[in-house]
């Protein structure tokens, strides 16, 4: 029985992060082999685990007293379930392909050892978040998971171009965790547990409810917003692809920005006692997938292009669970990781030969590059939802839940299911087809290695074939495999299927006219949208509205508060200073006059009649007689006259 040594899966690569931090650099190729041994072991385990779950075998779940305060126990553990070994074989195969590309890609770089150590250490983080039965260890899981990307994103550092990325990706993921902490806090503080099942259990038993509950599951959901970059946190993970390209295919676009849906999926018996918690998700998810695909229709780094559509494919799957469609977010998770993936690592293949990500560089590289290029457009077909590959299932679940939620984000969601297909056809054609724009750039292009090829060949196939467990052809067997068997697929309404093949093939014919032909002269038409072009090539103006606002307003905050501190606060520590100097220079006085004055004067009274008395010290006998008797005498009258 494979499920109680889950653990070994993210332990694996956290001893190979070790193993490569420390020795990686006494072995030839700076220990890369022991980052990919890890890792490949670890998917073979997720594959027995997700084995013998889909045979039969009952969700395990192991936990321990971590703390003992007060009387307070606090327990953690682990749970594998369903959702948790889809997840597994999710991060440990595309990790696996991803280190495996990274031998050729990043082949040289000043920091391999590094980076290979540091990519370990991140599967490891995202596994724990993964396997945590409870809110607090998946929390420290998720703050890893950010080092982790932080690092990663700044592989680069000596560049002001990864430094200031990695920063801001940081920074905003961190407003999201705030949140999120604090929804665990208000959660624990109301159902007294951390586990998923416990505090599930309090909501459904009444422990939290109302306002309460909507509060704590937006807070919670909050994190999920920082994390999988969705609006109005999203204007980080643009910027990251400032990082190396692998880490842009294993992070932000298959796993860590996924953490935010699993968060949403894990907590699902959180969000379900809140309808408002969930319409909150779903018109976020809304909005977000609109936004980013509107701003890629118009993005010419090709890296930024599917940066842009990740938070768009994100915000589509926080539709499905928002919407009240678990199983059709989890899906699209599931399935987007693999062609996301192939994208990512395809942009790599051409970055690799050409030196450039601008796509206005690029063209005609189906000759030059073919393994590259049509591994590329099967990703390409998976994104836009082309039957039958893998998005196309995973999308129609999504638009048919929404359908039956709102009309309106059904509306919006089959647009951007139309954006979604003419960006990405522009972005093929501007890269593979046409004639090549940078003639020098074109003669030097080659085909990646094999270590780079492979993995993408790897992914196309997943891209074509993984939708098909959640399909009717199968018995929709990955929606029965999430609900442990109960499950009933909606029923298909042929006019949703309909508009999402139409939206998508609407896409690739408006993408193929304007960039494929030269029907329409797009200098033309840039003058006439010109508002709405500056508009969108401006990202909506978000960084720049942040940087007015949040960056503007906390310097603005900052100078008050120095000013405040400089004049106000340093004023009264003066103050008090100067009055303490007053009071030191009065005591002092008091001190020296009537103290040391009263001191003196007793000593010279002493000494002065010490003096007197000394001369009385004669030595004759007879001068000591004469003082006895006058003093017997002086002491007498001094009787009789006090008597009388």
């Amino acid at each position: 029985m494979m499920l109680p040594y889950a653990w070994l899966i993210a332990a694996l690569p956290l001893l190979a992060s070790l193993a490569v931090m420390f020795f990686g650099r006494r072995f030839k190729n700076g220990g890369d082999f022991i980052g990919i041994a890890a890792i490949a072991v670890s998917f073979v385990l997720s594959l027995l685990v997700f084995g013998q779950l889909a045979g039969g075998a009952e969700p395990y779940r192991f936990t321990f007293t971590w703390l003992n305060l007060g009387g307070v126990q606090v327990q953690n553990g682990i749970a594998v379930d369903n959702l948790t070994a889809i997840m597994l074989v999710v991060v440990t195969l595309v990790s696996m392909l991803v280190q495996i590309y990274s031998r050729g890609y990043m082949h040289g770089d000043v920091r391999y050892t590094r980076y290979y150590a540091t990519l370990s250490f991140f599967t490891f983080s995202m596994l724990t978040l993964v396997l945590a039965d409870n809110l607090l260890l998946l929390y420290i899981g998720w703050e890893l998971v950010g080092l982790s990307s932080y690092l990663l994103i700044g592989h680069w550092f000596e560049n002001p171009g990864p430094r200031y990325a990695s920063m801001k990706a940081f920074i905003t993921t961190r407003i999201g965790d705030v949140g999120l902490f604090i929804g665990i806090i208000i959660l624990y503080l109301t159902t007294g547990a951390f586990g998923f099942p416990e505090v599930a259990a309090g909501v459904a038993a009444g422990k939290i409810s109302g306002t309460l509950l909507t509060i704590a599951a937006i807070l919670v959901f909050s994190g999920a917003v920082g994390k999988s970059a969705q609006f109005p946190l999203h204007v980080w993970l643009p910027d990251a692809m400032e990082g190396p390209t692998p880490v842009s295919a294993l992070i932000h676009a298959a796993t860590m920005v996924a953490a935010g849906v699993y968060l949403v999926a894990r907590s699902y018996g959180i969000f379900a006692g809140s309808p408002t918690a969930l319409g909150v998700v779903a018109w976020i998810g809304t909005i977000t997938a609109v936004i980013a695909a509107l701003i890629a229709t118009l993005a010419s780094d090709l890296k930024k292009v599917l940066a842009y559509s990740t938070i768009s494919q994100l915000g589509y799957m926080m539709v499905g669970l928002g919407v009240g469609g678990y199983t059709a977010g989890v899906f699209h998770l599931t399935t987007h990781a693999f062609f996301k993936a192939l994208l990512f690592l395809g942009s790599g293949s051409v970055i690799h030969a050409l030196h450039t990500q601008e796509m206005h560089e690029m063209g005609g590289l189906v000759k030059k590059m073919p393994v590259t290029a049509w591994t590329f457009i099967i990703g390409t077909a998976a994104l836009a939802g082309i039957p039958p590959f893998a998005g196309f299932w995973s999308k129609d679940e999504i638009l048919l839940s929404a359908y039956h939620y709102n009309p309106i984000i059904f509306g919006l969601t089959v647009f951007v299911a139309f954006l979604t297909a003419y960006y990405m056809t522009r972005a093929v054609i501007l890269t593979f087809f046409g004639k090549p724009r940078d003639h020098h750039k074109y003669e030097h292009a080659h085909e990646s290695p094999a270590n780079m090829t492979g993995p993408l060949v790897v992914l196309a196939i997943l891209a074509v074939v993984a939708g098909f467990p959640g399909s009717p052809l199968m018995g929709n067997w990955f929606g029965k495999f999430i609900h442990f068997g109960e499950f009933e697929a909606e029923a298909a309404v042929p006019s949703v299927m309909a508009m999402a093949i139409g939206a998508a093939l609407l896409g690739i014919l408006v993408g193929y006219v304007i960039y494929g032909t030269r029907l329409v002269d797009r200098r033309k038409a840039i003058a006439a949208t010109k508002p709405v072009y500056t508009f969108l090539k401006h990202k909506m103006y978000f960084d720049e509205l942040y940087a007015y606002t949040v960056i503007g307003g906390t310097q603005v905050l900052a100078t008050i508060a120095g000013w405040v501190d400089k004049n106000v606060v340093d004023g009264i520590v003066n103050a008090v200073g100067w009055l303490g100097a007053q009071i030191g220079n009065i005591s002092g006085w008091f001190d020296l006059t009537a103290v040391d004055g009263a001191v003196n004067g007793v000593a010279a009274v002493v000494s002065g009649a010490g003096r007197r008395l000394r001369k009385w010290q004669t030595g004759y006998v007879q001068s000591y007689a004469l003082t006895f008797f006058a003093t017997v005498i002086i002491g007498v009258i001094i009787y009789e006259l006090i008597g009388g």
